[in-house]
C-alpha cells in the first residue's frame, strides 16, 4: 500500500471513530444563530420565530399568530466556504412574495481578507441585499442584480452574493413562495450527452457550430461599460491603448464531451480527462490572450479564481486551484495562439446539466485608487450543439430538494475529494518526513561531515519555506490549536481538520515527534517562517552584520514571554475564538507566509521587523515572542528518549557548545533545555568536530600519540573517558 493510500485511510478510520457520535446528533446551522437575533431586528414588526421545520431547515417569523417571512441561514442550503477555508454564515429572511427583507452577516472567519477593511462596510454590503427579488433572479438564472464588490475582499463578497441568491432560491421554490412553485421537468423529450457523436476536424469548423464560444473584447468596449459606472474614477481611468486593441479573446469549450474532448485536446490529453472527472463530473476548457487574464493571481493566494464563474439557472460554479488544470496545447488544426489555456472541472453534486444552456461570467476589473477598484461583468453563453446530444424518453418527475447525505457521507466525500486531488503535495510532504524522520535517527552519520550537513540544513529549510510555505501555505498556527480547543469544547468534528490535508499530516507529525524528539522537529525543519529567520540571518552573516548574543540573565527571562502571550490567546479564545484569532495577529505568519507580504502596511512593518531583529538575534521571534512554540514546548518534555548526546566534560569546564548554539537553549552546566532547542543538531556537529571541541582534540592526540609509540600502551592520565 502507497504511503498516500495509508495516510487516506488511517485519517478516514479516525474520522470514522471519532466523528460519529458528533455527527450524528448535527443540527441546521440555524437552530445556532437564531436564538440570538431579535425578530424585529430581521423583519419590521415581527415579535418571534416559530420553531425550525423538520422538513427544511427554516423557521417562520410572526407577527401574532400570522407567518410573516421565512428565516434561513445559507450554510444549511449550499456550500458557503469563503477564502479562509471556513463557511461563512448569513441569516436571511424572505417574504412570502419572494422578495429579501433583510440579511445579516452572523459569523465568518475572514481575518486575512478583512483585515483593514472596516466590519461595518462589510455589514452594510451584506444589508443592500435587502429587496433582492427572488422571482427575477429565477429568471435571469441569478443575474439581476448588481454585485456590490468591496475592494480587496472580492472573494468573500462572491460567495456571500452567490450563497445568498441560490439558497434563497432554494427556499423560495421549496415553499412556493412568490409563485416559485417547485419545477416539474418537460413533458417534451430530454436530451443526453452522446457519446458516439462526430467532431468537428478544425478549429474553423468548430467555431463555427458551436463546439468552440467566443467572447472578444476591444478596449473600446471596455472603455464603454465603464463610463457609465457611478464611479466617476472608472470614466477618468480610461484604458490608453488604441480602440481596437484586444483587451480578452476568451474561448470555452465542453471538453467532458468525448467527441469535444478528443477534437479539442487530442487523444493523450483526453485520456488523461477521463481519468481526472469521476462519475457525473464535467470540464470546460477555458483559452485566453490578450491584455487582460480571465485567471488573475488571487487564485495563488486563495485557491479561487475570482475572474470566471459558470452560472446555470440557479446552479452556480466557482472554481477553485483543486479543480483546475493547465492545458499546454490545443489539438484542433488552425488554433489560435493562445496566452492562457486552462481546464476547470465541475463537481457532481453542484447539479451541473452539460446538456442544458449555461454561460461564464467574466469579472473585469478596474483600479481607481491605490487599493480600491471597480467591477463590470461580461458573459460567454455557450449550448452544446445539436450534434452532441440525443433525445431521451423521461416521464414527468417533480424536481424536489434532494434528501441530504448523512453529515458523515458528505463529509468524508469532500475531504476526500480534496485529498485525492492533493496527491503530490501530500507526496512531497511524505518525502520530507521521511527524510527528517531519516536524519533524526542516523544523526551521528548524518552530521559526521559538517559542510555536507549545513548544505543539507540550508538545503532543506529552502525547500521548507519555498514548497510548504508560499507554494502550499502549510503554515501552523497557534489558531489551529486554539480552534482545536474550541471545537472540542462547543462539539468536536474532524471536517475542518481534514479539509486542509498538508496541515492535518503536519499536525499529525507533529504529534508524534513531540514524543520522540520534543518541539524542535517542527520548530527547527518543518516551520516555513521559522525558516525564513533562519535563511535570512544565515545571509545577514555573509554580509558581515553584527551578531548580538544577549546576556545569559536577560535572555533566560525573556524566555517566558511567548509562554504569557499563549496563555492570555488560550484565555480569550475560552471566551471567543474569533477574538483570539484576532489577537494573534502576532504571529506573522500570515503576512509573511500566506499573503507574501500584500497587506496592509503595519502588518508588514510588523513583520520585517521581527525580520530586521532576526538578522542580529538569531531566530529572534523564535526565542521570545511564538505562541505556537510555547505551546508546543509545554509538552516537550514528555518525549521519551534524549537523542543528543553530551560528554561528560559539557558545561564543565567546556563551553563551546553553549556559546554557539544558535538559540542559546544549553545552559552553562551543559544541559540542554527541551522546551527551547530546536533540534538544528549544531551541538553534535560540534560533538564530532576534530577541530572545535576540546574533548575530541584531545583524545586525536591521545590517538596519535600512540600511534606514534607502536606496541606502547598510553598512560592512563591520558585516556579519555566519553
Amino acid at each position: 500500500m502507497s504511503i498516500f493510500r495509508f495516510l487516506l485511510a488511517l485519517c478516514f478510520g479516525l474520522c470514522l471513530a471519532l466523528s460519529a457520535s458528533t455527527i450524528s446528533s448535527a443540527s441546521p446551522v440555524l437552530q445556532d444563530y437564531l436564538p440570538s437575533v431579535a425578530a424585529a431586528d430581521l423583519v419590521p414588526g415581527a415579535d418571534s420565530f416559530g420553531p425550525v421545520r423538520d422538513d427544511i431547515a427554516v423557521a417562520p417569523v410572526l407577527s401574532g399568530d400570522e407567518v410573516v417571512a421565512w428565516a434561513f441561514v445559507t450554510s444549511d442550503f449550499v456550500g458557503t466556504t469563503g477564502y479562509s477555508g471556513k463557511p461563512i454564515h448569513t441569516l436571511v429572511a424572505v417574504g412570502l412574495d419572494a422578495k429579501v427583507i433583510s440579511v445579516k452577516l452572523v459569523k465568518h472567519s475572514e481575518p486575512i481578507v478583512l483585515i483593514g477593511i472596516p466590519d461595518a462596510k462589510v455589514q452594510a454590503m451584506v444589508a443592500g441585499y435587502a429587496g433582492l427579488d427572488l422571482i427575477a433572479e429565477a429568471k435571469s438564472g441569478g443575474t439581476a442584480h448588481e454585485v456590490d464588490i468591496i475592494s480587496g475582499a472580492t472573494v468573500t463578497v462572491m460567495v456571500i452574493d452567490d450563497s445568498i441568491v441560490r439558497s434563497g432560491l432554494k427556499v423560495a421554490r421549496a415553499l412556493g413562495l412568490g409563485g416559485l412553485a417547485r419545477e416539474t421537468e418537460s413533458t417534451g423529450p430530454r436530451f443526453e450527452v452522446n457519446p458516439d457523436a462526430a467532431a468537428a476536424t478544425d478549429w474553423i469548423e468548430a467555431e463555427g457550430d458551436g463546439t468552440v464560444r467566443r467572447l472578444s473584447l476591444d478596449v473600446a468596449q471596455v472603455n464603454d461599460a465603464f463610463a457609465g459606472h457611478a464611479d466617476d474614477r472608472a470614466r477618468e481611468r480610461a484604458l490608453t491603448e488604441a480602440p481596437e486593441t484586444s483587451f480578452i479573446d476568451m474561448y470555452a469549450s465542453l471538453v467532458s464531451v468525448p467527441a469535444i474532448g478528443t477534437a479539442v485536446l487530442g487523444e493523450a490529453e483526453a485520456a488523461n480527462l477521463g481519468t481526472w472527472l469521476k462519475e457525473g463530473e464535467s470540464a470546460i476548457a477555458v483559452m485566453g490572450r490578450g491584455l487582460y487574464s480571465f485567471k488573475g493571481s488571487g487564485y495563488v493566494r486563495g485557491g479561487i479564481f475570482d475572474r470566471i464563474v459558470l452560472i446555470q439557472d440557479d446552479v452556480s460554479v466557482r472554481f477553485r486551484d483543486r479543480d483546475h488544470r493547465r492545458l499546454n496545447r490545443i489539438a484542433l488544426d488552425g488554433a489560435p495562439a493562445f496566452t492562457e489555456m486552462d481546464m476547470f472541472r465541475i463537481p457532481a453534486e453542484l447539479g451541473f446539466d452539460p446538456t442544458k444552456p449555461f454561460r461564464i461570467q467574466l469579472l473585469v476589473q478596474r483600479e481607481v485608487g491605490p487599493i480600491e477598484k471597480v467591477f463590470h461583468t461580461f458573459e460567454l453563453g455557450y449550448q452544446l450543439p445539436q450534434q452532441y446530444l440525443r433525445a431521451i424518453a423521461a416521464p414527468v418527475t417533480e424536481v424536489v430538494v434532494p434528501a441530504a447525505q448523512t453529515e458523515l457521507s458528505a463529509q468524508a466525500e469532500l475531504w476526500q475529494r480534496i485529498w485525492l486531488d492533493s496527491k503530490l503535495k501530500i507526496g512531497i510532504l511524505a518525502a520530507m518526513l521521511v527524510v527528517l524522520t531519516g536524519v533524526f535517527f542516523f544523526q551521528t552519520f548524518v552530521v559526521k561531515n559538517a559542510k555536507a550537513f549545513y548544505i543539507f540544513r540550508i538545503a532543506f529549510l529552502t525547500f521548507t519555506l519555498v514548497f510548504l510555505g508560499w507554494y502550499a501555505n502549510a503554515q501552523l498556527s497557534v489558531v489551529n490549536l486554539l480552534a482545536l480547543f474550541g471545537s472540542v469544547v462547543e462539539g468536536f468534528s474532524w471536517q475542518a481538520f481534514l479539509l486542509d490535508p498538508l496541515t492535518f499530516i503536519l499536525w499529525f507529525a507533529v504529534a508524534a515527534a513531540l514524543l520522540f524528539w520534543g518541539r524542535g522537529a517542527y520548530c527547527g525543519w518543518l516551520c516555513p517562517f521559522g525558516a525564513l529567520q533562519e535563511l535570512t540571518n544565515q545571509i545577514a552573516r555573509k554580509l558581515r552584520i553584527p551578531q548580538w548574543t544577549l546576556p545569559w540573565g536577560l535572555h533566560e527571562r525573556l524566555w517566558p514571554v511567548k509562554y504569557m502571550i499563549f496563555l492570555g490567546l488560550f484565555g480569550v479564545s475560552l471566551m471567543s475564538v474569533e477574538q483570539a484569532e484576532h489577537l494573534a495577529e502576532v504571529e506573522p505568519f500570515k503576512t509573511a507566509i500566506i499573503l507574501n507580504f500584500v497587506r496592509a502596511w503595519p502588518f508588514v512593518a510588523y513583520a520585517v521587523a521581527l525580520l530586521v531583529a532576526g538578522l542580529f538575534v538569531e531566530r529572534f521571534y523564535c526565542r521570545y515572542l511564538c505562541p505556537l512554540g510555547a505551546a508546543l514546548a509545554i509538552p516537550a518534555r514528555i518525549r521519551m528518549f534524549d537523542w543528543l548526546k553530551r560528554y561528560r566534560e559539557c558545561g564543565n569546564p567546556c563551553q563551546t557548545c553553549a556559546n554557539q548554539c544558535p538559540v542559546q537553549a544549553i545552559h552553562k552546566t551543559g544541559e540542554i533545555n527541551p522546551n527551547e532547542c530546536i533540534n538544528c543538531l549544531h551541538c553534535q556537529v560540534l560533538y564530532q568536530s576534530k577541530t572545535v571541541c576540546p574533548v575530541v582534540i584531545k583524545k586525536e592526540k591521545a590517538r596519535a600519540k600512540l600511534a606514534a609509540s607502536p606496541g606502547r600502551l598510553p598512560d592512563p592520565a591520558v585516556r579519555i573517558q566519553n
